[in-house]
Formats: structure tokens, sequence, C-alpha cells
């Protein structure tokens, strides 16, 4: 006998429908094991799908976790920024309630809502301080693994680079917005990398500081073929840490850390703006928070 979950459907770090990135929340998993947790994932084929269980610890307000097609994750953005929007729209979290506290697998993971009367509409997540893991130093070698020229990478004068603020990424500067855009990912060349270099092979993340009338801090694309996730149209878990190295390198000066905005997903005909907020004292990082917009697309009921 099959039950019937419940689920929302919606577009993250977009204020528009058919952009950001898709992400379906089921409103209730109680009684679902991990393993169907993640069949159903796999079966939505979202980046990420999310499941509200009942809170486990006194510090949190909902247990929720979180699982690509290929696996489950300790923490995500657009996952805790979504999810936070359909909360709210579900009456779940009450009308202007200010804070909500995720219990993720990573810990507790504060959310800070701003309403537009008794509707969201725009959520901060905190993510944890950021580790910044080892720089590579074979150019050639990233550039090969993304499949542009080692001239791409090496002009920007900036390192390729492990940044984590909960999970970690390859963080691959490319000097213009174009030669993100002919980015063409090497799984077998990156693997190889990360093993020579000594970093995680979580995820690649390709970005240009290159501006444009957009307004953007950068132009960006992630690429996760090792979780399922091909191509991400957003990626809040890697906005923080790329925030944090942006900062770190110099990229964003210190009065302007508090403003950062990642275009990403423009190449998958999804644009996503991915807000990114770090906060410094003395030159020292103290916190890091990203945030956006997301919007309800549909909902469903799904038969488990």
């Amino acid at each position: 006998m099959s039950n019937r979950h419940h689920y929302l459907h919606l577009d993250v770090f977009t204020a528009e429908k058919f952009g950001g990135n898709q992400l379906a929340v089921f409103l209730d998993a109680r009684g679902l094991a991990a393993e169907t947790m993640q069949a159903v994932a796999k079966e939505m084929n979202f980046s990420e799908s999310t499941f509200i269980l009942p809170a486990e610890r006194p510090e949190t307000d909902i247990r929720m976790r979180i699982f690509t097609p290929g696996c489950e994750m300790p923490m995500a953005g657009h996952p805790t920024v979504g999810s936070t929007f359909a909360l709210a729209l579900a009456g779940v979290i009450p009308p202007g309630r200010r804070r909500w506290t995720f219990g993720l697998n990573i810990g507790p993971t504060p959310v800070d809502i701003e309403w537009d009367g008794g509707r969201p509409a725009f959520a901060w997540m905190t993510q944890q301080r950021p580790v910044f893991g080892p720089v590579v130093t074979d150019v050639e070698a990233a550039a090969h693994a993304i499949g542009v020229d080692a001239a791409a990478v090496g002009s920007t004068r900036l390192p390729v680079q492990e940044v984590s603020c909960g999970v970690p990424f390859v963080f691959i500067p490319v000097a213009t917005r174009a030669g993100v855009d002919a980015a063409s990912p090497n799984l077998d060349a990156f693997n190889t990398l990360c093993e020579a270099a000594g970093v995680d092979n979580h995820a690649m993340f390709v970005f240009s500081r290159e501006p444009g009338r957009d307004g953007a801090t950068v132009y960006s694309r992630m690429f996760a073929p090792g979780l399922g996730v091909h191509e991400d149209p957003a990626t809040g878990s890697a906005s923080g840490p790329l925030g944090c190295y942006l900062v770190k390198h110099g990229v964003v000066p210190p009065e302007q850390s508090g403003s950062i905005l990642s275009l990403q997903g423009v190449k998958m005909g999804r644009p996503s703006r991915v807000h990114v907020a770090i906060g410094l004292d003395g030159g020292e990082i103290t916190r890091v928070q990203v945030g956006g917009e997301a919007v309800l697309v549909g909902e469903g009921y799904l038969d488990v």
C-alpha cells in the first residue's frame, strides 16, 4: 500500500517562474526511510529535493534532509532558502517570523526571513565560517579539467583553490564570461587533478569577474557530475565559500563584502541571482550569509 506525500515545487534564487534552481519540498516526510527519500529525489530529478521532519533538537525549529539524485547532502543553499519559502507559504512558519532554524545533517542552520505583508520576500541562510583548503598549483591541469585553455585561467592571476563553508568546492577562475560559457568539464581529468592536489572532488565552481550590464560581481557555473548533477543552475552551498574566496583574494574590497552577487545558470537558460554577505572584523571573516528569493511554481502528490 502506498502513501501520498504532498510536495511544493519552487524555483529558487529567482523572482520569476522557470528561472533559478528547481526544488521539491516534501512537507511531511514522516514514515519515509532514507532509501525511499533517495529514490524520490532520483524520481524528481531536480538538483535537490528536501524532506521535512519534526525537530530533533531543542535549538532547532524543524528537521530537514536534503538529497540530490545521487546522494544525501550535509547541507545545501538553494534547498534551505527554497524550503524556507515553502514552509512560510504552507503556514508552517508563522507570518512575520524573522528567524527559523533548520536541523540539517551539518547541525543547526539559521535562516533570517524578510516579509512583504504576510508573504516571504527574501531569506538569508547563515553558513559556517570558511575553511580554505589547498591551492592547486597546476593551472594547466585545472584548465584541462574544465575544458578551457590554460591562459584563460592563468591570466586571472587568481588561485585555483578549495574552499568550504560546510561542503567543499574547487574554485576555478576564468578570464571572461565567454570562457565560463565555453567550459565543458572532464570528470576523469578533474578527479586526477584533485587526487594530485589533495583536494576534494565533490564539485568544480567556474567563475569570471568580468563585469556585465546585470551588475553581478561574478558570472558563474557549477558542475557536480559525481553527485548526479551535471550542472547546477544555482548553488548556495558554493556561494558562501565563493564570497569568502573573493574577499580573501581581494576581488571584493572589504567595504563591498556585504553585497556580493553571483549570476549563475545563464548558460542553462535558468538565470539565478545568488546574494552573498560576508561579515568582517579586523580582516577576519566572522559571518557568511547566502540569500535570495523563491517563487512557487506548482504542487502535487507523490505515491510512495
